[in-house]
């Protein structure tokens, strides 16, 4: 029995034909225009995230005015509840107002 040393491992060849060099050149070509592509993307988001930004500060200015005027609302209604309940606590067990 003879002991057998294996073959040293050979790198794989490319199957590509193009040479590495312009292959790179593709690869890097390719990545800028994706880069290129998500840039554009991600500016457009941009612009729609500060025109919503703008439409929310607008409109938490409206539900300010809106807070204030149902706090009014509420303590109009309770000054006008509170005398009615005060108005009824002074009318006495038999009807008379004390």
């Amino acid at each position: 029995m003879s002991t057998r040393t294996p073959a040293p491992a050979r790198p794989q060849s490319r199957l590509s034909t193009m040479p590495a060099s312009s292959s790179s050149n593709t690869n890097k070509a390719r990545q800028l225009n994706h880069l290129h592509a998500q840039l554009a993307q991600l500016t457009a988001h941009m612009s729609d995230l500060e025109n919503l930004l703008r439409m929310t500060a607008v409109q938490a200015e409206g539900m300010r005015g809106l807070g204030g005027y149902a706090g009014g609302m509420f303590m109009a209604a309770s000054k006008v509840l509170g005398e009615e309940t005060v108005g009824g606590q002074q009318v006495g067990q038999g009807g008379e107002r004390k």
